[in-house]
């Protein structure tokens, strides 16, 4: 993937879930749809250091639910219709579930993911396309293509991120 076309003067840094503390020194920025296998790999890999660095104060995240025409990844798009996005946390920890399970749902029927959020989690549809519209617009201002897209500061990344790289840049 080309990261180098990237502008992440257009990415708004609040808008999103946002978890953590809104005026803590750094901010990681996270494009991710639920269904794609990359997205997984990132936020397992990178969830028990981020956390750690959120509830010490020191990092906010903005996650960005990416909803992308690909086929396979219109299943993440469907859940990500689901989550509660005035509830952050909760959000959150719905998204920390749906990676976990992602092999359960990952090959169902949009009208089957549906359902799997409504019977598994008791959600519904809350669909809200200003949401929508706004990140998709933000990721195509910015020339941001593919899932995970990973920004802090202005280093931009993709899922080949590894930990202490993250790090260097989380403590600086």
């Amino acid at each position: 993937m080309d990261i180098s076309i990237i502008d992440v003067s257009k990415v708004n840094r609040d808008f999103g879930l946002v978890i953590g503390n809104s005026d803590a020194p750094k901010t990681i920025v996270e494009f991710i749809n639920l269904r794609c296998p990359y997205s997984k790999e990132w936020f397992e890999k990178s969830k028990e250091t981020l956390d750690s660095y959120v509830a010490d104060g020191r990092v906010k995240r903005v996650i960005k639910l990416f909803d992308k025409e690909k086929e396979s990844l219109q299943r993440g798009n469907v859940a990500h219709h689901y989550l509660p996005l005035d509830n952050p946390q909760e959000s959150y920890d719905l998204i920390t579930e749906l990676f976990k399970t992602q092999d359960t749902w990952k090959d169902l029927t949009l009208d089957e993911v549906a359902a799997y959020m409504e019977k598994t989690f008791s959600l519904t549809d809350v669909s809200d396309k200003t949401y929508i519209n706004t990140i998709i617009a933000e990721a195509n201002a910015a020339n941001i293509q593919f899932v995970p897209t990973v920004i802090v500061d202005d280093h931009i990344f993709d899922e080949s991120m590894d930990l202490a790289t993250l790090k260097s840049y989380l403590d600086k």
